[in-house]
């Protein structure tokens, strides 16, 4: 790899600060938006604790005073325009490149056009614009959660997303390969299945499968006969294994249901930070034994669970919320 090869950095790359997207309809969270601001603000507050820089993103005055009212003060609050909280999915996708870095943004269209929210399509270049980064801009839909990689040219990925029709029909699983290489510098792609059930997002791959080093791939396992994700968990195994990297496990949360709908409940969408790996938790059994199994997958950080069942009402976990920038 040349030093000026396009790389985006994994996620255990050191940062430079975390944005953190701040809950503000109650269309969105209903019943649960207070609670949800609430855990929003515990995960931003425990990461700023550890000794990185946090801007939490919040929409309006009311969305101010409420996070300022929930934050400790060395988490910077910052108001922007945008509808839902997934930064990692609008926020901007910060790469390296020769000494530097870029923010690359690609088109949005509300997850398929199923959530299409004012300011969804337009805060990754607002805070790309903040920090100072260079904007090249794709006219191919993607979002930062359908991908996680390795930082060594490896990304994982889902065909439920990536070649999901509402996203972009035109183009063939070589032509998005083609894409990713010249985009964002993946140049090998390990393709997986399905995401979970009942994912808001059409599979993204951060709720299923993380890389935790290269060519590392932490998976869930299984944790009982009534897990709804069993078939989608044993298929991304076969999946990875066959294509060379190492498996590593961590339980799942089991069957985590609202009514009788099957939530898409996973530790998988555990945030890494400079200092600190923060892990969802759903009031599971298996909570405990989740967190013990990531904090094994990153012995040089310090890793705790908070609780996220309020954040998952609305579609998403701590990873789904926050977006990194990488130290360059």
């Amino acid at each position: 790899m040349t030093g000026d090869a396009l790389r985006m950095p994994p996620e255990w790359h050191p940062q430079d600060w975390l944005w953190i997207g701040f809950p503000h309809l109650a269309d969105e969270w209903p019943g649960v938006l207070p609670r949800a601001q609430e855990q929003i603000a515990a995960f931003a507050g425990a990461v700023a604790d550890s000794g990185q820089a946090v801007k939490l993103v919040v929409h309006g005055a009311a969305g101010r005073a409420r996070a300022e009212s929930l934050v400790p003060p060395s988490v910077e609050v910052i108001e922007r325009v945008y509808g839902d909280i997934w930064l990692r999915d609008t926020g901007p996708l910060v790469l390296t490149r020769g000494g530097g870095a870029v923010a690359k943004r690609f088109a949005f269209n509300g997850w398929g056009g199923k959530y299409v929210m004012a300011g969804d399509e337009t805060v990754g270049a607002d805070l790309a614009r903040d920090a100072g980064l260079a904007i090249e801009a794709h006219d191919w839909v993607l979002e930062g959660g359908a991908l996680d990689g390795d930082g060594t040219g490896l990304v994982v990925t889902t065909e439920e997303c990536l070649l999901n029709p509402n996203r972009n029909p035109s183009l063939s699983r070589a032509d998005i390969e083609a894409r990713l290489a010249s985009d964002l510098g993946f140049h090998r792609v390990l393709w997986l299945g399905k995401g979970l059930i009942n994912d808001h997002t059409d599979g993204h791959v951060d709720n299923l499968a993380r890389f935790v080093a290269p060519n590392v791939l932490a998976l869930p396992r299984t944790t009982g006969p009534d897990d709804p994700n069993t078939a989608i968990y044993a298929d991304a195994r076969a999946r990875a294994e066959a294509y060379g990297v190492t498996v590593r496990e961590v339980p799942s949360p089991g069957r985590v249901t609202t009514a009788d709908r099957i939530e898409p409940a996973s530790y998988m969408n555990f945030a890494v930070t400079s200092n600190l790996v923060v892990v969802p938790t759903y009031g599971s059994v298996h909570d405990a034994d989740g967190v013990a199994a990531i904090a094994e997958l990153f012995p040089g950080r310090a890793t705790i669970g908070l609780p996220a069942d309020a954040i998952l009402a609305g579609g998403g976990s701590f990873h789904c919320a926050s977006q990194q920038m990488p130290a360059v």
